[in-house]
């Protein structure tokens, strides 16, 4: 990775504006649920918590970091200093750029229900997260404001939760594993997907839909799921959380050849995550129909 990017410290730097804007996140709730705009379909929403999580999160690593660029859910990317190198190209003659992708709010409709699953997540990454494949997190933060349980993990360093390492066990088979899974806002896309679900829930202990793809995984990592997978992420989805189920010991793979993430994201343990990408390519899993 380049060189003056230790992991440890751009995992204390995650966490710290993670639970910053968490603790914003959480006091600024609505009472009533207040949406600000959509994205791909009215179900797809955003609030004002989203964009102020968000700006606060920005305005944080600029001062900390400021020669590194930022992918953000609701903003984009762009260098944290106006005139910085693009997302994940580094900065001449510094060679110490990272780009921390952000997911404000990741399980925006879950907040604005109320229900206590959403996280904010930071993560700091390598190369270029617009390119499936083409990037590596190095340091992340998953944190729950509304329930205060934080996971953080470094490349080469481990993952832990609430400061307790987490090391994940040996999976059960197919039929006997808790599956997490998410569904997308479009409407083609959904019914595809509860066919799937059709074919699978049959195979499975079980499935689960949480609302939050970073704390699925998360979840995972810490032993209370035994697989996930979803079509539909972007990389502010995953990163900080795909990087915790791999230094807890899980696989994150794509199908079809595929590098995980829009395609599809499976995670597990091995031989949990071979099985679950194979009978998801077997079911056509990311064919929208």
């Amino acid at each position: 990775m380049p060189a003056g990017c230790r992991p440890e410290e751009l995992c204390a730097l995650a966490e710290s504006v993670a639970r910053e804007a968490g603790a914003l996140v959480h006091a600024g709730r609505p009472e009533r649920v207040e949406v600000a705009a959509t994205k791909s379909s009215p179900t797809d929403v955003v609030t004002q918590m989203d964009r102020a999580s968000e700006d606060l999160i920005r305005e944080r690593l600029r001062q900390a970091r400021p020669q590194d660029t930022m992918l953000g859910e609701e903003r984009g990317a762009a260098p944290l200093t106006p005139g910085g190198a693009p997302s994940g190209q580094a900065a001449s003659g510094q060679g110490r750029v990272v780009t921390w992708v952000v997911d404000p709010i990741d399980g925006t409709v879950n907040y604005l229900y109320g229900i206590p699953v959403f996280a904010v997540c930071v993560a700091a990454v390598v190369g270029d997260p617009s390119v499936p494949g083409g990037w590596a997190p190095v340091a992340g933060c998953v944190h729950n404001p509304a329930t205060g349980r934080t996971w953080t993990a470094q490349a080469g360093g481990g993952a832990w939760l609430d400061g307790h390492r987490l090391t994940m066990p040996e999976p059960p088979a197919l039929e006997a594993a808790l599956v997490a899974t998410g569904f997308g806002y479009v409407a083609s896309r959904r019914a595809a997907q509860a066919d799937v679900v059709r074919s699978l829930l049959p195979r499975v202990r079980d499935l689960r839909r949480l609302g939050s793809a970073s704390i699925d995984l998360c979840m995972l990592a810490s032993g209370q799921l035994d697989a996930y997978y979803e079509r539909g992420l972007h990389a502010w989805d995953m990163a900080a959380a795909a990087l915790v189920v791999l230094e807890a010991g899980g696989r994150v793979v794509g199908i079809d050849g595929i590098p995980p993430q829009e395609h599809m994201v499976v995670a597990a343990a091995e031989p949990l995550c071979r099985t679950l990408a194979t009978a998801l390519e077997e079911l056509g899993a990311a064919n929208d129909g």
